[in-house]
């Protein structure tokens, strides 16, 4: 699938890697942050009405996935809500979903059964807002539901009356962010690597590593190591 074109984030300066890569992807938490409250008393107000179904969800949700593509500078190529399965009455589960150049509203192959009738339960981008209550910067995975690249999907959870109802998500592909941060990265070492919580890479300004790569256990011993705040990745500067 052909990549989205998008702006690349205004300029910013850090003082320190593990800084850059916090303010990069804390400002995907803080827009998806912004409009989770003001889509749970939305998805409220409709209960109130009448039965939630996949086609009032995709209205509700559409504005605010429209929001994030226009108002947050990172190269975001797809954004919406996730619900949680069996909480909608016309479906099990369902993506209310726009992504590509055009942002055009995820629609899955009518003979791909498999993905509609997926049960993303154990996804990470799914799972780990829904046991934590927090958000989450999931990735780098092949996105074979929508993208079909290597993905970062950065979701937080969405609660009505206490009860976890789906999550706000964004894609960004990881070409695109490497364009993004690699020049600015360079500036503190040839070999200055991001990872998740288990140690699999995003990105290295280092040409002998690669996304999906694992460094972890005595591999570590030849970096600094920071932790990026409020968020499963970690920063790795060899010495």
């Amino acid at each position: 699938m052909t990549s989205a074109t998008a702006s690349a984030p205004a300029e910013r300066t850090s003082a320190d890697p593990v800084a850059l890569v916090t303010e990069y992807f804390g400002r995907a938490i803080h827009s998806l942050s912004s409009w989770t409250g003001e889509l749970a008393g939305a998805l409220h107000e409709a209960g109130g009405r009448g039965a939630v179904t996949t086609e009032v969800l995709d209205d509700l949700v559409e504005p605010y996935a429209r929001r994030t593509f226009d108002s947050l500078d990172l190269p975001v190529y797809g954004a919406g809500f996730i619900a949680a399965l069996d909480w909608l009455s016309d479906a099990r589960s369902h993506l209310a979903w726009w992504q590509g150049a055009d942002r055009a509203k995820l629609v899955l192959a009518s003979q791909s059964v498999n993905k509609e009738l997926i049960d993303y339960s154990e996804l990470e981008w799914y799972r780990v807002p829904q046991s934590s209550g927090a958000p989450h910067v999931a990735g780098p995975y092949v996105d074979y539901l929508c993208s079909d690249e290597y993905t970062i999907t950065v979701a937080a959870p969405v609660e009505l009356d206490g009860q976890f109802v789906g999550v706000a998500g964004l894609d960004l592909l990881i070409d695109q962010v490497e364009r993004d941060l690699l020049p600015r990265l360079s500036a503190f070492g040839s070999d200055v690597s991001i990872v998740n919580g288990v140690g699999r890479l995003l990105l290295s300004t280092s040409a002998r590593r690669e996304t999906g790569d694992s460094i972890r256990g005595s591999s570590l011993e030849g970096f600094e190591r920071g932790a990026c705040p409020g968020m499963a990745l970690e920063v790795l500067t060899a010495r």
